[in-house]
């Protein structure tokens, strides 16, 4: 019969099948696949890891110029006529979000209505107590300060804040601040890198201890000490009665 001319493989012996060179292509095309997705898998762990700071190593974003706020008379950090009947100090840390809630949604208001018409004389200390960042914009917006952009630098670290300590003040966002602006960025950078303000600012911080101040923003209107990001009418109420002397002291 035909059957028993062909050869029969042994029952229980595998089957060896020759190796070709498709399926080594196969197998270092598996390989590969898989290698590139661990890769991605560590990549995506390690920015999830590591938070705000390592999203903004690999994806830096421009930078964010806020609109020019109308100040009528400005001298490095302070702002209005130095005879105004009233005087405001902010004691602020650049990082404090509710710093940036009164620059976003109080300071425009309070400018408009008692700085540029003669009636306040407002001042930004900073007291940084946040992080080593916190110093560092303090020092970058006195060192735009020196080029008569004081204010301008205030409204831009506030305008690209994102977070505490995340990578938003550091010496070389500063300087990219400082290019936005149009300054002098080598002044700038040289301002930063000998500490040009340092003292500046730690005499701000003392000055603030010394004034009992423990939070930021704080605020003293004539000499009357307001804690928070207060909505502009709390202010408003408090200057109106100062300029009308019924302001209760037992109060203020």
């Amino acid at each position: 019969m035909i059957e028993d001319q062909i050869p029969q493989e042994p029952a229980n012996e595998p089957i060896h099948l020759a190796e070709s060179p498709r399926r080594n292509w196969t197998a270092w095309i598996a390989a590969g696949g898989c290698a590139v997705l661990l890769c991605s898998a560590i990549f995506i762990g390690t920015i999830i890891y590591a938070g705000p700071q390592m999203v903004k190593t690999f994806f830096p974003s421009e930078v964010a110029v806020p609109d020019d706020q109308v100040r009528g008379v400005t001298q490095n950090n302070t702002m209005g006529d130095p005879n105004a009947p009233i005087q405001i100090i902010e004691y602020g840390d650049y990082q404090c979000p509710y710093c940036l809630q009164f620059w976003s949604e109080t300071e425009p208001q309070l400018i408009e209505e008692y700085v540029n018409t003669g009636k306040v004389y407002f001042e930004f200390r900073s007291f940084p107590i946040i992080g080593p960042e916190s110093f560092s914009a303090a020092e970058g917006a006195y060192c735009a300060g020196d080029q008569g952009k004081f204010w301008e630098f205030h409204d831009t670290l506030f305008t690209n804040w994102t977070g505490e300590n995340v990578g938003d003040f550091t010496q070389e966002k500063l300087i990219q601040y400082a290019d936005a602006l149009a300054l002098d960025t080598a002044a700038f950078e040289q301002c930063l890198s000998d500490g040009t303000h340092q003292s500046t600012v730690e005499q701000d911080r003392a000055k603030g201890e010394a004034d009992n101040v423990h939070a930021t923003p704080t605020f003293f209107i004539n000499g009357h000490l307001l804690e928070g990001a207060q909505p502009f009418e709390v202010m408003q109420h408090i200057i109106e009665e100062l300029l009308h002397g019924d302001f209760d002291t037992s109060t203020g």
